[in-house]
């Protein structure tokens, strides 16, 4: 008699190779978006800031704390690329007048000239060719799984540090 796997078995197995492919996904993104925009003496880390900067709701800048979390990121990690955007002109980060102690980053006329005019063409560009095989539908499926996912991770992680400030 031959044994089927349990549903737990495959869905741990699907979940190793799903993961896998995000990491893969995660990887060359970094590696084709960046190639994307290099003319721009951007990378897709710098093309994320820009791009949470070029949102309406923050048009008046971001707090660093806010822009490491919205996008996901430490602030140590942040804090180091913030600065090689300040220096190349695409941001300028000032003290912020409701909060001395915190920085506010904004877009500079010059970062937003870059992001607008030069950067924007180009990632749409190579959103077309990356997505160039999917439908609007497969394009609404995938976000709505990668956000269910999101969701979920993001509760892990509200829990862990939860957890740590109770060690503490």
């Amino acid at each position: 008699m031959v044994s089927a796997k349990s549903d737990t078995a495959v869905k741990l197995e699907l979940a190793n190779r799903l993961f896998f492919r995000l990491y893969q996904c995660a990887n060359m993104l970094h590696k084709t978006g960046s190639r994307a925009v290099e003319t721009e003496g951007l990378t897709t880390q710098q093309w994320a800031v820009l791009g949470a900067l070029s949102r309406p709701e923050a048009e008046g800048g971001m707090s660093v704390g806010d822009l490491a979390r919205y996008l996901m990121v430490s602030r140590q990690n942040l804090s180091g690329l913030v600065s090689r955007m300040e220096r190349d002109g695409h941001v300028r980060a000032s003290a912020d007048g409701r909060d001395r102690r915190s920085r506010l980053i904004t877009m500079t006329e010059p970062g937003r000239t870059l992001w607008t005019q030069q950067a924007t063409p180009k990632i749409q560009g190579y959103y077309e060719e990356v997505l160039k095989d999917f439908s609007i539908d497969d394009v609404t499926h995938t976000l709505h799984y990668l956000l269910k996912l999101l969701d979920n991770m993001k509760k892990l992680d509200d829990a862990a540090r939860a957890e740590g400030d109770e060690e503490t």
